[in-house]
C-alpha cells in the first residue's frame, strides 16, 4: 500500500466521497498513532445530525472529545500496547486472525492476488501484511473514490471487511489499554452499521 491520501476522481457523488473519507480516516488512525495535524483536525469535527444518524453523530462527538484530551506520547504508548506489544498487542488487527484464527492464512493470499491484479503493492518499508485493518480501510476508500480501481464495492466489503471488522472493533472497544482508541472503535462500529444499511439499499 502506498499510504498516500489520493484525491477523489472528478464527478464523484458527495455521499460516496464522504464514505471514502471515513474509510481513509479509519485507515490513518489504525495505521499509526495520529500526529499533531490529524489530532487538530479531529478537534474541529462538527458533524451534522444527518451524517449517518444519531449513533454515528454520537461517535463523531466521542472521537472529537477523545482528540481534545489526547497527548502525543500517550497515544504512541496506547497504540503500541493495543496493536504491537511485546510479542503481540491486545488486539490483533488482521483479517486472517479473525476469519481463520491464525495469521497469514488464505484470505491474505486471496487479497494479495486481487491487489496485485490492480497494481497495488505494499510499500517497501512496511512490514505489515496487506490484511491489516488499516490497509483494508485504505483500499475501500480508494475503490469508492475511483482511482481506476473498478472493483465491486459490496464484494470487496463482504470478503475483506464486513466479515470480521465488526468483531475487531468490538475487541478494540473492550481492550484494557484503549482510551483514545475506544472512540475510534465506536466510530468504526457505527460506520460499519451505516455501510451495511447502504449496501442493503436497492441500487
Amino acid at each position: 500500500m502506498s499510504g498516500e491520501v489520493l484525491p477523489a476522481e472528478e464527478g464523484i457523488d458527495p455521499g460516496e466521497q464522504a464514505r471514502a473519507d471515513v474509510y481513509r480516516l479509519l485507515g490513518a488512525l489504525l495505521a499509526a498513532p495520529p500526529g499533531a495535524a490529524l489530532i487538530e483536525m479531529l478537534r474541529g469535527i462538527s458533524p451534522e445530525p444527518a451524517d449517518g444518524g444519531d449513533a454515528m453523530t454520537a461517535a463523531w462527538y466521542a472521537l472529537r472529545a477523545a482528540a481534545e484530551q489526547a497527548e502525543p506520547e500517550r497515544l504512541e504508548d496506547e497504540y503500541f500496547s493495543l496493536f504491537i506489544g511485546l510479542g503481540r498487542g491486545e488486539v490483533v488487527p488482521y483479517a486472517s486472525f479473525y476469519i481463520h484464527g491464525f495469521l497469514m492464512e488464505k484470505v491474505l493470499a486471496s487479497l494479495r492476488g486481487e491487489l496485485a491484479g490492480l497494481g497495488i503493492e505494499r510499500r517497501n518499508n512496511v512490514a505489515e501484511p496487506e490484511d491489516h485493518v488499516a490497509a483494508l480501510c485504505e483500499v475501500m476508500g480508494m475503490i469508492i473514490a475511483g482511482h481506476g480501481l473498478h472493483l465491486n464495492q459490496l464484494a470487496f466489503f463482504e470478503d475483506y471487511v464486513g466479515s470480521w471488522a465488526g468483531r475487531f472493533f468490538e475487541d478494540l472497544a473492550r481492550a484494557g489499554t484503549a482510551n483514545f482508541y475506544r472512540a475510534v472503535a465506536q466510530l468504526g462500529q457505527e460506520f460499519l452499521a451505516v455501510e451495511r444499511q447502504y449496501f442493503s439499499l436497492p441500487k
